[in-house]
């Protein structure tokens, strides 16, 4: 990691959004905080966790935030930039199958769990001859909403919040409204890796550090977040092309259904993968890509499988 002006430890965490909870740090504009970010279950899963821990999780506890930050002179209408300028090393991280959560809840009801070695820090091995390059991002992130009282972690909001956007990797600029006096910026949820969609409800959760250099825009209002990339979307991905399967659907989450099935289909055929590998390899991997939206009420979900996984 970089040399910061701060670090907030992971330990300065809060479980909802909230624009009266005090914050724990106050920066001025171009300064870079590093924050230590629990993994999405706060602790409560580690390397040595199997299946059945997964029914014993405490929901409330789940995607802590680490924060908030008061950033001096944000003001309701400004836009606050976050530059994401580093991540610290990962040691582990885990993938579930939730009850009752994910696409495919109703599919799939059984608690899964895989717990990932994350030490190579460049790729980590799914199973024997698949190996996920590691990219790291915060699936949590954003500002206090206007609105009182707590606000829930878990979906994306006008905030940000849960957004799980696997772009925000070092070097992205994220833009973020501002509703609430300094801003109070929260981040959490960090992955190491993740496919568009995290169709099983979780990607590679993982505790680590992040780097942030915080930037004001006054006067520039924007109504949801906004980001701009480094360079391109899927480097080391796209070389060895993809396997895409398509799904129908007479709305976008049937379509998105349909395609996640046949790709889990084509996993198990090709690959071996038992069903739960399968739609957990694909929360890692596949991206979910609009493909048709236009011919209303038909609409056509793509899912693309990057072939540079397997070896």
């Amino acid at each position: 990691m970089k040399n910061t002006n701060y670090t907030i430890h992971k330990h300065c965490h809060h479980n909802a959004w909230d624009n009266s909870l005090e914050p724990v740090l106050s920066v001025d504009p171009g300064e870079s905080v590093n924050f230590e970010v629990h993994d999405a279950s706060g602790g409560q899963l580690s390397p040595k966790s199997i299946a059945a821990d997964i029914p014993k999780l405490d929901l409330s506890k789940l995607n802590p935030l680490t924060g908030p930050v008061y950033v001096k002179g944000a003001q309701p209408g400004d836009t606050l930039e976050v530059e994401i300028e580093n991540f610290g090393t990962q040691s582990w991280g885990w993938t579930a199958i939730l009850p009752e959560f994910g696409l495919l809840q109703e599919e799939f009801s059984e608690p899964y769990l895989k717990t990932w070695d994350l030490k190579n820090q460049q790729t980590a091995e799914f199973a024997d001859g698949i190996e996920i390059p590691i990219r790291p991002f915060p699936g949590t992130i954003g500002t206090a909403l206007p609105e009182p009282g707590e606000h829930d972690v878990i979906p994306p909001r006008k905030n940000g919040g849960n957004m799980d956007i696997r772009h925000l990797t070092k070097g992205t600029k994220l833009f973020l409204p501002v509703w609430v006096e300094g801003a109070l910026f929260s981040v959490g949820d960090t992955h190491a890796a993740q496919g568009d969609g995290e169709v099983c409800g979780s990607a590679i959760e993982a505790p680590m550090e992040i780097q942030l250099r915080f930037k004001l825009h006054k006067g520039k209002t924007i109504q949801e977040p906004q980001f701009i990339t480094p360079g391109p979307l899927t480097p080391g991905l796209d070389e060895k092309g993809y396997y895409v399967t398509t799904g129908y659907g007479e709305d976008l989450m049937s379509a998105a259904k349909n395609s996640v099935r046949y790709m889990i289909e084509h996993l198990e055929k090709t690959y071996g993968l038992t069903p739960q590998e399968a739609y957990a390899l694909s929360s890692i991997a596949v991206d979910l890509k609009i493909s048709e939206i236009v011919d209303v009420p038909h609409y056509l979900i793509s899912a693309y499988l990057p072939q540079s996984i397997f070896k």
